[in-house]
This record gives structure tokens, C-alpha cells and sequence, in this order.
């Protein structure tokens, strides 16, 4: 007979059947071209040999993924068929029949329940004190961030996208590390590079933390590695793992001489240094005072505005950004800039590891670096940081303080996305609902020692209403709408990224500062 249920898995469920109707209801909201993206993918998979996928260029949608990803579209293909075959026709460029929305939007549900279990087992791994109500325990506190963080929500079940499997695996992968299943972990992490390659951003961190705690099998007494203790061993058995898991996605394609043609879909560099819509990040900050000055120069009479690039004055948020008065920045400069930002955190964890949990933290500053410094940043990609950054913002007052500043600017840079009349109050009630509960729950949580956010802190993320309100009421009624249509855009790239820049220089004081030897504990 099978044990009765206790009461953590019958929230944990509600929680789970709770947002997963959630989903169901947004089912007929608005949809971006990524639901076109994947749609094509469908197509392509299922319609033509594995020679042309990556090939294939009548949608402008090109396959773009990995072919562990394209796989996973191949089988879901397979079930498509049932609901409507004209999805899978790849001539019908932008078909959107009910019964394909309806799988699709669908397909993305199901898939979540990969990152419910991933969530569940990251539970497992927090440090708690027994006999506190459920509400004040992390576990429930952290089951609420990550099932219902509203990036995922919005990026997911309306803008359309499947960030919930793959943080599923990213999830699953570092409970396996939490669980000292270092196997496991790193197979997840290399079927994750092969699933999205965006994921390479946090690599250091895995390759770093296995190298330094599991092929190095001890440390000194002040915690220095003990260079006696490496084992050959793991070291290639982690390597077969890796090397496997690439030879099952790459190989058919390395057979067809296709090698090249597949990296260079994944990696065009050809874009522009900032996508369509500026991520709120040091590019951002860049790009704003290349105008500023522009706009000083020629008031001055300093700059001659016929020499500028076109649509340097105007133009607003372009793909390819020309700067006019500072240096352009070239793929190679914001290589080495993202390096540079998360080399001290990657020395940090060769040197005094801190277990798992030093591990997480790098992990989460190389993809705030990478945020912050990377090529064609896009501003979804400010979820690889917040998602992760979960796990220590309920065992830490300090991450804490880091997660509300991050989560909260960094989910209302996402609003954005949703432009449409109709998806405005849904935006802003779910940013409120988790905003609240995020404050309220961590609040309660680390009760003792004061208020989290510091006076301007607080002033500063109290200024995402006014922006709000400008940007969403005020500007669309005046003149400037036609002339300058981007600065709403603008505006909020510009003000989120004072916050994620804030955020992540508070990582590293935390980083940098914490004791070698112990681990910060929370205050009750």
C-alpha cells in the first residue's frame, strides 16, 4: 500500500496542476514569431531528409538549434500529424490554424513536466529546519519562484518558446551535482549544450567546478587543490561522456561533410552587436551614450550629422548598430570583455571551491557575465541567471537581496515583448502577483535583521511604475510617437540595465567577500 502523501507534495502538486491550468488559459493569447520559428521546424524536420535541415531557407526562419534540438522537433513532428498535417507543410509560412495552436501551445505544457520534476529534485537539495510552517520553509518559498516565475510564464506560454524543458534539464543537472552525482550531471549538461547552444555561456562554470572537485579527488587543509589526488579516470570518463553526447548530435552531420554549414547557422556573426530590442545590458548603456554624445557633438557644433551612419540619430533600435562617436565593438571585443568579467569567479572556485553551492554561484555570474558583455544578447537570456540564482536566494539574506533586484528588473525588461492592448493587464497582474509574493516570502524568510533592500534600492525599483506608465500611457499620446517610435524601448533597456549592472557587481562583493571556509546561513 502506498504512503500516504505528505502535506509538502500535496502543495507541490497544487502548485504544479495550479500553473499548468494557468497555461492552459493562455492558451489563445498572443503569439510571437517564434511560434512561426518552431512551427517551420516541425515542418522541415518532418518533410525533408536530415541532409537539408540545415540547409532548408524557405522560411526566414532558418533551423538555428542544435540537432539534439532539432530531434526533439522531428519526434514532436510525429504527434503533430494528428492535430493538423498542413503544419507540416513547409511551403505554409506563417499557418496558424486552431488545432496548431492548440498543439503547439500544447507540446510546450507537456514539456514542462521535465522541469516540475527538475524543480522537485532541487527541493531536495536545500538545507532546512524542520518543524517551520509550510509557508515559511525554502523549499515551498523556492517551488513558487521556479514554477511560477513569471519570465517563463510570459516567455513561454504567450511570446512562445520552450525555456521550461530546457531549464528543466539545467535544473536536473545541478541537483544532480547537489547530490554529488557527477555523471549524471555533467550527461545532462552535454545533452543541454546539444538542445541550445546559449548554454555554452555557463560551460566555464561546469568545466571549472568538475575539473577542481571531481577529477581533483581532495584539497589541502586551507583548501587549495592537492595535485596528488587528480584522477586520470574520472577525467576521461567525463570526457566520454561529453564527447559521446556530441558524436550522437553532430555525427550524422560531420558524416555528411555538413560540419561547417550546421555551426555556422548556430553562430552567425553577422548579426549586430545588440538584437532587434536592446538587452538591458552594458551594450545598452553603450549604445545610449554614443548617442548622448552624438547628440552633444552636433548641438556644440563638434560633429558633422551628414557623416553619422545612417539611422545612427534616429533610428533607434536597429539590428546592426553603428556607433557615431565611440569605437564599434566587434564580436572579438566582446569575446575578451566576457572572459574578463567571469575569470575572478572561475579563479574563485579553482582555489576555494565551497562544494555545490560555490559551483551555483559561479554558474550564475557566468551567465550574468555573459549577459552583460555578450554578443547579440537576447534579453530572454536575463533567465539563465534569475532561475538558478533561486536556489541561493533561499538559503542566503545576501542572495536574497540580489535575486529581488535581478528578478524584478530583469522580468520587467520583458515586458517588451508583449506589446499587444490585449496581454497588457495579464503582464502587469503577474509581474505584481509574483513581484509580491517574491518580496513578501523572502521577506518573511530572513525576518530577522532588518529590512532586505536598502532606501534606494527600493526608490530605484519603485521607478519601474513611473516608467511603466510613461512608456505604456503617456508616450503613445504624444508627438514623439511617430518621430522616435524606439524610446520607449529605449528607456527601459536603459533603466533595467542600471539595475542587472547593479546586480551583478553585487554578486561579485558576495563572491569575493563570503568566508573560505563556511557558507553564509540564513537568519531565521
Amino acid at each position: 500500500m502506498a504512503a500516504p502523501m505528505t502535506n509538502d507534495q500535496r502543495f507541490f502538486i497544487a502548485l504544479a496542476l495550479g500553473v499548468s491550468f494557468l497555461k492552459c488559459l493562455l492558451i489563445n493569447a498572443y503569439h510571437s514569431t517564434d511560434f512561426e520559428v518552431h512551427r517551420n521546424w516541425l515542418a522541415l524536420t518532418h518533410s525533408l531528409p536530415v541532409s537539408q535541415w540545415y540547409h532548408e531557407a524557405t522560411s526566414e526562419w532558418t533551423l538555428d538549434y542544435p540537432p539534439l534540438f532539432a530531434l526533439f522537433e522531428y519526434g514532436l513532428s510525429h504527434i503533430a500529424r494528428f492535430f493538423d498535417k498542413e503544419m507540416l507543410v513547409v511551403q505554409n509560412l506563417s499557418y496558424a490554424s486552431p488545432a496548431t495552436i492548440l498543439f503547439q501551445r500544447l507540446s510546450v505544457i507537456v514539456a514542462d513536466v521535465l522541469f516540475f520534476y527538475a524543480v522537485k529534485e532541487c527541493c531536495r537539495c536545500l538545507r532546512e529546519d524542520k518543524g517551520k510552517d509550510l509557508q515559511g520553509k525554502p523549499s515551498f518559498i523556492l517551488t513558487v519562484l521556479l514554477l511560477w516565475n513569471f519570465g517563463l510564464l510570459i516567455v513561454d506560454h504567450i511570446h512562445f518558446q520552450y525555456n521550461g524543458f530546457l531549464f528543466g534539464v539545467l535544473l536536473l543537472s545541478i541537483a544532480r551535482h547537489f547530490q554529488n552525482r557527477h555523471f549524471e550531471g555533467a550527461l545532462l549538461f552535454s545533452i543541454l549544450l546539444n538542445l541550445k547552444h546559449i548554454y555554452l555561456y555557463i560551460a566555464p562554470a561546469y568545466g571549472v567546478y568538475l575539473l577542481r572537485c571531481f577529477c581533483f579527488t581532495q584539497s589541502n587543509a586551507d583548501g587549495s587543490v592537492q595535485w596528488r589526488s587528480f584522477s586520470v579516470m574520472r577525467l576521461v570518463t567525463l570526457g566520454t561522456i561529453v564527447l559521446s553526447t556530441f558524436a550522437v548530435s553532430f555525427g550524422p552531420f560531420i558524416a555528411l561533410g555538413q560540419l561547417p554549414q550546421v555551426l555556422s547557422r548556430l553562430f552567425p556573426f553577422k548579426r549586430g552587436l545588440c538584437h532587434a530590442y536592446w538587452a538591458p545590458n552594458i551594450w545598452a548603456l553603450y549604445n545610449i551614450a554614443d548617442k548622448a554624445f552624438s547628440i552633444l557633438g552636433v548641438k556644440f557644433k563638434l560633429l558633422d550629422i551628414n557623416k553619422f551612419p545612417k539611422a545612427s540619430m534616429t533610428g533607434g533600435l536597429v539590428q546592426e548598430f553603428q556607433h557615431s562617436v565611440l569605437p564599434s565593438v566587434s564580436p572579438l571585443a566582446t569575446l575578451v570583455c566576457t572572459v574578463l568579467s567571469i575569470l575572478p569567479a572561475l579563479f574563485r572556485i579553482w582555489h576555494r571551491p565551497n562544494g555545490a553551492r560555490g559551483f551555483l554561484r559561479c554558474l550564475v555570474i557566468c551567465a550574468l557575465g555573459s549577459f552583460m558583455f555578450g554578443w547579440h544578447v537576447h534579453e530572454k537570456a536575463i533567465l539563465m541567471a534569475i532561475l538558478p540564482l533561486s536556489l541561493l536566494a533561499v538559503e542566503s539574506r545576501e542572495d536574497a537581496r540580489i535575486f529581488l533586484i535581478l528578478s524584478i528588473t530583469g522580468h520587467y525588461s520583458l515586458f517588451p515583448l508583449l506589446f499587444t492592448t490585449q496581454e497588457l493587464p495579464i503582464k502587469i497582474f503577474l509581474m505584481l502577483l509574483f513581484t509580491i509574493f517574491s518580496l513578501t516570502s523572502l521577506k518573511t524568510l530572513f525576518r530577522k535583521g532588518g529590512a532586505l533592500l536598502k532606501p534606494l534600492e527600493v526608490m530605484y525599483l519603485l521607478g519601474l511604475i513611473p516608467l511603466e506608465l510613461i512608456c505604456e500611457f503617456v508616450y503613445p499620446l504624444t508627438v514623439w510617437k511617430k518621430t522616435f517610435p524606439f524610446l520607449p524601448l529605449m528607456l527601459t533597456s536603459v533603466y533595467c540595465a542600471l539595475g542587472v549592472s547593479y546586480a551583478f557587481i553585487r554578486l561579485y562583493i558576495s563572491l569575493l567577500t563570503c568566508s573560505d571556509n563556511s557558507k553564509k546561513m540564513k537568519m531565521q
